[in-house]
């Protein structure tokens, strides 16, 4: 089975200094058709303008994803971290029993273009945690966060990041009782058959293979999430 969530069709918020793309329920966007999807609770694709950003706010027994697309988020939290997070870099933040953190776009000039996303743990209460990544970029699959890392996440998930040039196909077993979501950035690309632009997704359930073919130059992200 496989189900199509089109760009379009997400919460969408525009407060001016951030506009927002909500694949699930989020904040003021309610919709009890897309409130998760196994353990993946939240994909938003935010744009942060120049010189504003989150004030510091709590978050609690939460895996917290951040890629950044383009430009430059500056991160603060209560365990120390004082980081800056540049174009194509992953961070980590397990919540756990209890974190504070804000992000800040530090550019006077230039948006910052981002996908947060956040897992549901394997359990609550646990020491919070931070992690920094630059995967090396190849074409393919490049495993970016699972149980056991390169950053580590509390849940038994996997997340890829994905690049496929144009015209290439790639063919993928799925596990028994695991189930996929493929989060379009930017291309063109046909999996099982379905069409997926920028901003779209995917999710697969009960499916035992997923053909991917790559109409141009590809750049998505891949989650293999147990059932939950």
């Amino acid at each position: 089975m496989i189900k199509i969530r089109k760009s379009q069709e997400r919460g969408k918020a525009d407060h001016g200094w951030l506009k927002s793309f909500h694949s699930f329920s989020f904040a003021d966007y309610r919709d009890r058709n897309h409130t998760h999807f196994q353990s993946l609770r939240v994909i938003n694709e935010d744009y942060v303008g120049p010189n504003t950003g989150f004030n510091p706010h709590p978050h609690k027994d939460m895996e917290i994803i951040t890629y950044v697309l383009s430009g430059q988020l500056a991160h603060e939290d209560s365990m120390g971290n004082t980081r800056v997070i540049n174009a194509g870099e992953f961070q980590v933040m397990t919540a756990g029993s209890g974190v504070t953190h804000s992000e800040f776009n530090p550019s006077d000039t230039e948006p910052v273009h981002l996908l947060q996303i956040w897992i549901m743990p394997n359990q609550t209460g646990l020491k919070p945690a931070y992690a920094e990544l630059i995967p090396e970029i190849k074409d393919g699959l490049t495993l970016v966060a699972s149980l056991t890392g390169p950053l580590k996440i509390n849940q038994d998930a996997k997340l890829f990041l994905g690049k496929l040039t144009s015209e290439t196909n790639k063919t993928l077993e799925i596990d028994r009782d695991r189930h996929l979501w493929l989060q379009m950035i930017d291309g063109e690309l046909i999996i099982n058959g379905e069409k997926l632009a920028s901003g779209d997704a995917a999710a697969l359930s009960e499916e035992s293979t997923a053909n991917i073919r790559a109409e141009t130059a590809s750049h998505f992200l891949l989650f293999d999430l147990a059932s939950y």
